[in-house]
């Protein structure tokens, strides 16, 4: 090094840190550690003359040395904090110094220090190569590295260093910011939740998890505030009350962030998560220093990711809460009773299940309101829980439907009905419930978990057939009923799927000439092995299921199909009758669908026959007679089926305007065999004759019957005697023949 001119010294004034030493009480900051490469002991000993107490960005400035590449490699193996180094070119070798930037960048990985080259001989690594090939910071030949110049390469070094290493701490920060947020997402729970957030937290500023969380859900009062988590000094605070923290600077400092709904800075750091109205979370963390702007920063966003992350622990809180427990009655509901039930399977000896069931609480809601209904449900819960007892568990498993669990001797019929004995005093009023109830005796079933519910639900209707307000305990007869019922109707809703179901034709004669006057659709089902399932066994499952809906357009579809083709065959004058049950006339698209079913096929109503069963014709009056007239409108003819097997009145009959009655076939096959036969038959033939309608009867096989039939005035007739119900190919062959 050469001697530094006067006129240098002077500006080291304006490139020094204007404001070294301006702030007496800032904490002693850590040195800029700068290596000095160089096989000339004269360069070590002037490089630390020049620079001797001068500091850059506010701090002094260390010096390590090695005097070849060599010494450089073991000493930058333990020393990985450095600032700068300053490297000779020309060493041990004549590129040893620049091999010693290959390692520096490539083996050890160090890409924040910066590199500034110093030779004396520039010919051995011409600049403008060496600054193009090799990852260096500055390049100098010593003669240019005045005292002045030596300390602005330095200050530019040192600047570029911290910037890279503020960039490369920010990263970090973020990464751990973004890596923290996906690891507390999947924590589930509150205190959960906030344990984790002080330990990211901590890792995040480079400390031992020390700190606390406390937590505000519901209202701004700080007794309403407690702590949820706590780690290290504060760790038996756990679960108190804000307010209850004895820790006088802890508990101030905690309100006041919350007060002041803001993260603080000065002193112990505590940070402030907002959500939304009433809820809020704050944590004290022992930093141990005075944070810098950038740790500030980072945890600005570490505040922001981790409020919506405790915002979603809160309502994934509530939404658990409402998963397994019913708000009204603060009982558990029915997925939680399962758990209760599987947990019970352990030892189900003298357990019983029961569902307990008010009776007419529909009624109750339509009378007086479901706010009245509410509370009627809360004071049936509240003397259930006082007689049952608390060992035994209850839930919520239906609108009015009570789930319980317990001992024999407490959860039996008897207990049931002495709990429902006493009137109900409800919003002042005397309420008198019952309840009907199945049971079942858990060591006597094979079930599980919600299996269990669905033998106790079979009980309870079973219990429901006989008598409201009666019990009845599960058997596996009635299981096996039911279960046989449910693997029917299965099969029924995969058999319309796979086109299993189909329609046949029975035609009906004019019994006088035996001339057929049309045919009656009626629907089969045949499995995929062959088998056919009688429809009184199918038709009732669809109707209950609903699946009646589109069963019964897919049958009406069919008969206007086959009669558009009976019409096409000359058969103009072809009536086509269709059963129709009481689920299509309830349902608000069944005339519409009546309408689409006829336009769709090109046919009209006068050659359609609508058939009700009496039962339905008496069922709803007001709603029969609306649907009727519209049915009428479309210029559809209605028949009266199984005439006879129900209590129709005189006067509702004449109101239906239907076109015929039909003789069930029970009272055609009894009509010779007895009296009483034989009277029915004759009162229905009076009745349609005094009515101004057509009797037809079913179920006609032998020539007696018709002949019979002809005597007591009967107009049409089906059955064996003239033809089975066929396929619609053969129906069109029988006609033709």
């Amino acid at each position: 090094m050469q001697d530094t001119p006067a006129v240098d010294d002077d500006l080291l004034e304006l490139l020094d840190d204007p404001e070294q030493g301006s702030d007496e009480h800032r904490p002693p900051e850590r040195p800029w550690r700068i290596l000095i490469v160089d096989d000339d002991g004269d360069v070590h000993k002037a490089t630390e003359l020049a620079m001797q107490g001068l500091t850059v960005e506010g701090q002094p400035l260390v010096f390590l040395h090695a005097t070849s590449a060599a010494q450089a490699r073991q000493l930058l193996a333990s020393e990985d904090d450095l600032a700068v180094v300053l490297l000779d070119v020309v060493m041990e070798s004549e590129d040893a110094g620049l091999q010693l930037v290959r390692h520096i960048r490539d083996e050890l990985g160090l890409d924040a220090v910066r590199i500034v080259l110093r030779t004396g001989q520039p010919g051995y690594a011409p600049e403008i190569e060496t600054v193009q090939a090799y990852d260096i910071n500055d390049y100098k030949t010593k003669s240019e590295l005045t005292r002045t110049r030596l300390y602005t390469v330095l200050t530019a070094a040192v600047r570029s260093y911290r910037q890279i290493c503020a960039l490369e701490a920010n990263r970090r920060g973020l990464e751990m910011i973004v890596e923290s947020s996906t690891s507390l997402s999947r924590m589930r729970g509150l205190s959960r939740f906030a344990e984790g957030v002080v330990t990211q937290l901590c890792a995040l500023l480079g400390i031992l998890p020390e700190g606390l969380v406390c937590a505000q859900t519901h209202g701004e009062a700080s007794d309403e505030v407690r702590i949820v988590a706590a780690a290290g000094q504060y760790s038996g605070l756990i679960d108190r009350p804000l307010a209850q923290v004895k820790i006088a600077a802890v508990r101030e400092r905690l309100e006041r962030c919350l007060q002041e709904r803001r993260s603080l800075y000065d002193g112990v750091t505590c940070l402030y998560f907002g959500m939304g109205p009433g809820r809020a979370m704050a944590a004290l963390v022992d930093v141990g220093r005075e944070l810098d702007e950038l740790d500030q920063q980072l945890l600005r966003a570490f505040c922001s990711n981790i409020a919506v992350g405790f915002e979603n622990v809160v309502l994934y809180s509530q939404l658990l809460d409402q998963a397994y427990n019913d708000p009204l009655l603060r009982l558990p509901n029915r997925n939680r009773f399962v758990e209760l039930l599987d947990k019970n399977l352990k030892d189900p000896s003298g357990v019983t299940l029961a569902l307990i069931d008010i009776d007419d609480f529909s009624d109750i809601n339509d009378a007086f309101g479901h706010h009245f209904g509410d509370q009627v449900l809360q004071a049936a819960t509240h003397r259930m829980s006082e007689m049952l007892g608390g060992d035994t568990a209850m839930a919520r498993v239906g609108a009015d439907t009570f789930g319980v669990l317990g001992e024999h001797a407490k959860v039996c019929p008897e207990t049931v009905q002495a709990i429902f004995a006493e009137p109900f005093i409800v919003a002042g009023e005397r309420l008198q419930l019952s309840a009907t109830t199945g049971l079942v005796r858990l060591g006597e079933s094979k079930a599980v978990g919600s299996e269990l519910l669905l033998d106790a639900q079979i009980a309870l209707k079973r219990a429901k057939q006989q008598q409201r307000g009666s019990s009845q305990y599960f058997s596996a007869a009635m299981g096996s009923d039911a279960r046989e019922r449910f693997k029917l109707l299965k099969g029924l809703r995969t058999g319309f799927e796979e086109n299993q179901l189909f329609v046949v034709y029975q035609p009906q004669v004019d019994l006088d000439t035996g001339r057929v006057i049309g045919a009656e659709a009626l629907l089969r089902w045949r499995t995929d092995e062959g088998r056919f399932i009688p429809p009184d066994q199918f038709i009732p499952l669809a109707e209950q299921s609903g699946l009646i809906i589109p069963i019964g357009e897919f049958v009406m579809r069919a008969a206007c199909v086959q009669l558009k083709k009976m019409q096409a065959l000359g058969h103009r004058e072809f009536r086509m009758a269709v059963n129709i049950s009481m689920a299509q006339f309830r349902h608000p698209g069944f005339i519409d669908m009546l309408a689409r079913s006829m336009g769709d096929c090109s046919v009209i109503g006068e050659n359609i026959e609508l058939e009700i069963t009496e039962s339905m014709a008496m069922e709803d009056a007001d709603l029969v007679l609306r649907v009727l007239a519209d049915i009428k409108r479309l210029g559809f003819s209605v028949a009266i089926d199984d005439f006879g097997t129900g209590f129709s009145s005189l006067s509702q009959l004449r109101q239906l305007q239907v076109d015929r009655l039909k003789i069930d076939r029970a009272f055609v096959q009894e009509a010779q065999a007895s009296s009483a036969g034989s009277t029915i038959a004759q009162m229905v033939v009076n009745l349609g004759h005094g009515l101004g309608l057509t009797v037809i009867a079913e179920g006609i096989e032998t020539e007696e019957q018709r002949q019979y039939l002809i005597g007591l005035g009967c107009h049409e007739g089906q059955g064996w005697l003239f033809a089975k119900a066929m396929p619609a190919e053969e129906l069109e062959a029988w006609m033709t023949r």
